[in-house]
């Protein structure tokens, strides 16, 4: 806010819509009442959103089904159009779980101790044997040492793996690869992919923090070759899929995000590294899908 005031800058810009024009907005909270036709919501600043779903809107809790069969209670994310007055998109109780394995027990029902990074601490993910052949074949490595990352819901406290969100890394997540010499500093504008994750602040982590601003040791490792930033800092993130493209706030490391020298295969593939972790509603407002997990991304000061 200080720079913004000594350059004359808003702080934070102008969020554009993609090339048809339309706008996306984000809404979070528990479902109070659900119909074929309307569902109320009290969100997460604690006021009731009454909302029309749209013929076409879908949703999903655990695998697609009507909106109207939606359970009572269920914590939603829904990505609404028309200034947040019609539904589009509603995700129940949906879950991320990213981190770095620890131990695995169990024979049918696998229980997965994962370090989530310092700033998260650890969680225990459940993944049922139905959902085991999907996340193994994409996560050959399940053993310590070794990333994982997959979509779920939360059942009664317990979170629950149902599908991966990308293919596992080779490596192990202490040997991220350096970024490409040549490209290192050079670009004003990098390209990649962007992940969302399970916070609520609208904003962004960013792997390439100094460990004293982050207040995290364990910051500054990215082989996308990003250039060092502070929390607080506004970064231009852009949905090369569909155009849209928002000016959002650094809040916090995303130590565990650049350890994925992953690919997003949305649209294109990117170029391989995790550039961002947004919060689930940033990441909808900017036209991803939580499903997927990730979106092809280019990010920049400005």
């Amino acid at each position: 806010m200080l720079a913004a005031a000594v350059l004359g800058r808003d702080t934070e810009a102008p969020r554009l819509t993609a090339d048809d024009g339309m706008t996306l907005d984000a809404v979070s909270g528990e479902i109070l009442d659900v119909s074929p036709h309307l569902i109320i919501v009290e969100d997460d600043d604690g006021e009731e959103r009454r909302m029309v779903i749209a013929p076409w809107a879908t949703a999903w809790h655990g695998a697609s089904l009507p909106p109207a069969d939606l359970p009572i209670g269920a914590r939603v994310v829904i990505r609404a159009l028309r200034s947040g007055t019609v539904v589009d998109r509603i995700w129940a109780n949906i879950t991320r779980m990213t981190g770095i394995i620890l131990g695995i027990s169990g024979k049918r029902d696998l229980t997965i101790e994962l370090d989530c990074g310092p700033h998260r601490g650890r969680r225990s993910v459940v993944v049922p044997y139905r959902s085991s052949g999907r996340i193994r074949v994409r996560h050959p490595q399940l053993e310590a040492g070794y990333l994982f990352d997959a979509i779920g819901l939360m059942d009664a406290g317990t979170a629950l793996a149902h599908i991966p969100a990308t293919s596992q890394p080779p490596y192990r997540a202490k040997s991220v690869p350096p970024p490409p010499p040549a490209f290192r500093g050079v670009q004003s504008k990098i390209s990649g992919a962007a992940a969302w994750g399970d916070f609520t602040e609208p904003g962004v982590t960013y792997p390439m923090l100094e460990s004293a601003d982050a207040d995290c040791e364990d910051t500054g490792r990215s082989c996308a070759g990003l250039p060092y930033l502070s929390v607080g800092s506004m970064l231009f993130v852009r949905n090369v899929c569909d155009g849209r493209a928002n000016a959002l706030p650094i809040i916090g490391c995303g130590c565990i995000t650049g350890r994925f020298c992953d690919r997003c295969l949305e649209c294109g593939t990117s170029p391989r590294g995790r550039l961002v972790e947004m919060s689930a509603t940033s990441y909808v407002e900017l036209g991803g899908d939580l499903i997927k997990g990730c979106f092809n991304a280019r990010v920049g000061l400005g």
